[in-house]
């Protein structure tokens, strides 16, 4: 953040003040949990030792009667266990008030670029016209004279805009904004026979204006080229049957499609006739195609692999599943950082201290000139337009390179982390295991032969364990031996016949179960067990012939990634799992991970992240998006890596890394740090510049029109200088 303070975290409990039998215990979080309070109240008067409880949520507070004999420090954490499973409640609370308190400012995304182009042209033709009859023009003395000059009638058609919006904040919110300063300026500057002047005003600003919309724009485009979602020609079916050409504009509901190999499902709908395997990696993030045939629902931006399919649409255009996760992620990015909420209340609280300014000057001067540039130079414009057009130009540059924000504000909380947590399985490793040991039994060792039998036994099945196998047979170019149905045991493995023999896969369970005799292998189990491998047995008849070790690989580039994390600020790197111990402490010290927690439930990895939170860590949360939804969520930023790009993804990560490369983790957080700096260096110089303006103005040194030059110049340079970020090389190391 550009200001920084400390603070409390949001879930901290502390007492306030103790007594036997009463203590009051403090925590910002009661702020934003005044529907919850009665329901806060029960649950800390279901403690045995309490008998009297008094929320506050006004002075964050609970006063809590109990057992004389009853310790502070265990009712302190009390409070804080009850508090905490309100703790998502309180952190969206606190999140959307800082977003209060701004005025109403027009809203850039929504001004075409065409109409922001004509304007410029036009002011620019007419200030040229301006300056070739200089010497030729006369002063008019008249208030009418004043206000029918080219210029002022050009300054008045084009500031429609501006005084609209400086009007309506005043009459909705009863406060000025950036529009009602400059309508202000300009009115005072035609009253004033200073057309010119006006017209630079409306010029400089709306060059301004127009690199804020044009990187808005690209940043929008970049976001909808990332996510698209179908072809824009579609092969319509008409009543005969014959097939037509049609822009997607033009589908309705009911129409019938056709899609064929390689095509993209462009609709909602359900398959009418035909059969194909369908990609629906876009929506549920499985990568293997799923088999559809009539009957079966498909979705828009799904691909058709193989097959063809009739499909009649129930959903069209932006009622489709894809178009509403491209809309979900469009409407994020205007989600403002709270850098940008400060930038808009500099703006707010400046703008009746540059009102008060031009009327002490005025009262003091008599000078209606030195007045009328306390009007035209503020803080607001550049450091509002500059604020926004460095946030959205990141976000741009982000989402070409595969990387998709949520929202500024998650760039500005990256910025300040200090703590990243790592899933393992998806995340620090592929999340596919591989055949990476083959250990052969037999008097005349044939690991070529212990695979291939294992591979016939899990020919048929769908396992991760059994892909596994699968895909190590066919990369060595081996043939799978004939043999019986498969016979599956649940949870355990599974055995078919080859050649009249028994052959049994599986687990150590299901060997011991089969009354095989292991103990000649246990010291080979254990060595591959400590580097971490997962074992499988394979048996033929009642004798062990081999064991396979599975290893889930690390991700390349991994440790690099985390290397220049270090690098970038990034004080505690956490591995957080599910696996067991043992597997977890081998992948943690590989990547050389300051800790890890094994073992943990989805639920826990929340409670996990909240933890860290809770003792003033800025955390952010890396994961699969699926599967580590909740942590995603807590997390003060949610990274999502890997091809999955699923709707729950899109909801549960702030940031999603649409490709599976690790180094564009630290690319995020280095381009965050990048952003920042340059908000900072502008608030500086818009600061500092319209400060220096305002003095020399008051003195009676500064012109009005260089003024209006000055801060206008200002303004452009700081936007100009947020535009950087547009080419700023996000997979470069520096």
């Amino acid at each position: 953040m550009f200001f920084r303070y400390v603070k409390k975290p949001l879930l901290q409990c502390d007492a306030i003040h103790s007594l036997p039998g009463r203590v009051r215990v403090g925590s910002r979080c009661l702020r934003y949990l005044g529907n919850e309070s009665e329901t806060i109240r029960q649950r800390i008067l279901d403690h045995p030792a309490v008998t009297h409880v008094a929320i506050s949520c006004l002075t964050e507070n609970v006063l809590i009667h109990c057992d004389p004999g009853q310790a502070t420090v265990d009712m302190v954490s009390f409070v804080e266990e009850v508090l905490g499973s309100f703790s998502l409640i309180a952190l969206k609370a606190e999140r959307e008030s800082r977003a209060r308190g701004t005025v109403r400012e027009r809203k850039l995304q929504e001004e075409p670029i065409s109409e922001l182009i004509s304007r410029v042209v036009v002011n620019a033709v007419t200030l040229l016209m301006v300056w070739l009859s200089r010497g030729r023009r006369a002063t008019p003395t008249t208030l009418f004279g004043r206000l029918t000059t080219m210029p002022a009638l050009t300054s008045l058609s084009l500031a429609g805009p501006i005084l609209k919006s400086g009007v309506e904040s005043l009459a909705t919110d009863r406060r000025p904004n950036a529009d009602t300063l400059s309508s202000s300026a300009i009115i005072a500057s035609l009253l004033a026979g200073k057309d010119v002047s006006a017209l630079t005003i409306i010029f400089l600003a709306d060059i301004a204006e127009l690199l804020t919309a044009y990187t808005m724009d690209r940043t929008r485009r970049a976001i909808r080229d990332m996510l698209a979602v179908g072809e824009d020609i579609v092969w319509r079916l008409q009543e005969d049957g014959a097939e037509e050409r049609v822009a997607l504009d033009a589908l309705r509901v009911d129409d019938r499609i056709m899609v064929h190999t390689g095509g993209k499902i462009s609709v909602d709908g359900i398959v009418e006739s035909g059969e194909a395997a369908v990609d629906q990696s876009s929506i549920t993030g499985e990568f293997m195609p799923a088999r559809k045939t009539i009957g079966d629902e498909v979705h828009a931006g799904t691909v058709v692999r193989g097959g063809r399919l009739v499909i009649r649409a129930l959903k069209v255009g932006d009622d489709t599943a894809m178009a509403r996760i491209v809309h979900l992620v469009e409407d994020a990015t205007h989600r403002k950082a709270a850098v940008q909420t400060i930038a808009d209340r500099i703006s707010a609280q400046f703008i009746p201290v540059n009102f008060t300014l031009a009327a002490l000057v005025y009262a003091i001067t008599g000078s209606s000139t030195r007045a009328l540039n306390m009007l035209i130079i503020d803080y607001s414009c550049g450091v509002r337009l500059s604020t926004a057009t460095a946030l959205s130009a990141a976000i741009c540059n982000a989402a070409r390179s595969g990387i998709l924000v949520k929202g500024g504000n998650y760039l500005e909380m990256l910025d300040e982390t200090d703590t990243m947590v790592f899933d393992k399985t998806g995340t620090i490793t592929q999340g596919r295991p591989e055949i990476v040991d083959i250990v052969s039994l037999e008097k005349m060792p044939d690991k070529h032969r212990v695979l291939a039998l294992a591979a016939a036994a899990e020919e048929s099945s769908a396992h991760p364990m059994a892909v596994a196998i699968l895909d190590r047979m066919r990369r060595e170019g081996g043939k799978i031996p004939a043999h019986s149905d498969t016979e599956a045991h649940a949870a355990r493995g599974v055995s078919t016949r080859v050649a009249g023999a028994r052959i049994r896969v599986g687990s150590r369970r299901f060997m011991q179960e089969n009354g095989l005799e292991l103990s000649g292998v246990e010291e080979t189990v254990r060595r591959m067990a400590g580097h971490g491998r997962n074992i499988i047995y394979v048996a033929r008849d009642d004798k062990l012939i081999g064991v396979l070790g599975l290893q889930d690989s690390l991700r390349e580039n991994m440790k690099k990634a985390l290397n220049r994390l270090r690098m970038n600020g990034v004080d505690d790197i956490i591995l957080l799992t599910g696996d067991v111990e043992q597997h977890a402490e081998i992948v943690a010290t590989r990547m050389g991970m300051d800790r890890f927690h094994a073992e943990v439930l989805p639920d826990k990895k929340a409670d996990t992240v909240l933890r860290l939170q809770s003792g003033g860590a800025h955390v952010v949360m890396v994961g699969d998006g699926i599967n580590d939804a909740p942590a995603l969520a807590y997390a003060d930023v949610g990274i999502a890596i890997g091809a999955t790009r699923t709707d729950v993804a899109m909801e549960a990560a702030d940031i999603t890394i649409t490709r599976d490369e690790p180094l564009l983790i630290p690319a995020t957080v280095r381009l965050s740090r990048k952003t920042m700096g340059i908000v900072r260096q502008n608030f500086t110089t818009a600061i500092g510049v319209n400060t220096l303006g305002i003095v020399l103005a008051s003195l009676g040194v500064l012109p009005v029109f260089w003024g209006a030059v000055l801060h206008n110049a200002t303004t452009v340079a700081v936007v100009v200088n947020s535009s950087r970020l547009l080419i700023h090389d996000i997979e470069g190391t520096r």
